[in-house]
């Protein structure tokens, strides 16, 4: 089951259960084969890349079946990143990890019990189900309060927004007709240290990004796309500020096929404002889109406090959403 994503939260707790949406790999662990396994979204085996669920299989009944999350934390944050590098071929260095940086499985749906298909079965009476287990559950509120704070709050700690699920809908699977989700869009100050070209010398396709960090150097976070009606504008902007750039290369190479296109640095001058749904490590995840440029702002001010800020007092770590990880 998915979620469809929308601007705004359903504010009908009657009707809707909110929970955090956590940031890791969607997986299925299950007992209904010859072997226990846990399965991604796309069916792909991922038991051997983190035995360390391995108890929590043997926790379960023969043909049973739970839906959830692997998540990965670390002081009290998830790293997407970290998670990443658990998919490792070498069997020896798959064990090294998963004594180095242990995942948890996070919970949040029940589909089957010892043969029992609980997937047919309205989600309020399934998480009444999953509760009584004593598994690791993800939290849940039927107050649309609580929804908003969570969607507020939780960046500090990694996840990624809210999920709302009808409360008397069935399990749907391969279907977004049971669930919404909402991802809070921020913005923030960056500064642009280069370009991507669609045609040189008058088309641009891409400005790319930077940011400081606390000893003043700077580095690359993410590109921004240019719309065709703004070429000529940012290129008269960009263009003085092509003379006297730094030689070394701005970016990194991009997961969606422009790296092929060709760069100019230029002075560290300009500053733009970007919207932006989610970090990864230090990458904007996903593309960015320009909001306005910011000549009242000094460029040394954009810093990686933009996009990673301090938690404040009262924002919630994993480990108080989901209690202490397993030992």
């Amino acid at each position: 089951m998915e979620a469809q994503l929308v601007a705004e939260l359903p504010e009908d707790g009657r009707r809707w259960q909110y929970e955090p949406k956590w940031d890791g790999f969607r997986a299925v662990l299950e007992t209904d084969g010859a072997e226990p396994a846990v399965w991604s979204r796309n069916g792909r085996p991922l038991l051997r890349y983190f035995p360390e669920l391995r108890p929590l299989l043997d926790e379960l009944p023969p043909h049973s079946a739970l839906d959830g999350e692997i998540v990965l934390e670390q002081a009290g944050r998830l790293e997407f990143d970290l998670l990443q590098t658990r998919l490792h071929p070498a069997e020896s260095r798959v064990r090294t990890l998963a004594r180095e940086t242990p995942a948890r499985f996070v919970s949040f749906d029940l589909l089957l019990w010892a043969g029992e298909p609980v997937w047919r079965r309205p989600l309020v009476e399934r998480r009444e189900r999953l509760e009584l287990l004593g598994l690791p559950v993800s939290p849940a509120s039927r107050d649309p309060a609580q929804g908003r704070e969570w969607l507020s709050r939780l960046e500090a700690a990694g996840l990624d927004g809210v999920v709302c699920k009808r409360v008397e809908a069935p399990y749907l699977p391969g279907s977004r007709q049971g669930a919404v989700k909402v991802k809070e869009h921020k913005t923030a100050d960056c500064v642009v240290v280069g370009v991507r070209w669609k045609a040189r010398p008058d088309a641009l396709a891409t400005l790319l990004l930077g940011l400081y960090d606390d000893r003043g150097r700077l580095g690359y976070v993410g590109s921004c796309a240019v719309a065709a009606a703004r070429r000529r504008e940012i290129l008269a902007l960009v263009g003085p500020l092509l003379e006297g750039a730094p030689d070394a290369g701005v970016s990194q190479p991009s997961r969606w096929g422009s790296a092929a296109l060709e760069e100019s640095a230029i002075r560290p001058q300009l500053v733009v404002e970007v919207r932006y749904d989610k970090m990864q490590g230090r990458r904007f995840r996903h593309g960015t889109r320009l909001v306005r440029f910011r000549p009242d702002k000094d460029p040394r001010r954009c810093t990686w406090a933009e996009v990673r800020p301090p938690r404040r007092p009262g924002d919630p770590t994993v480990g108080d959403l989901l209690g202490p990880p397993p030992r």
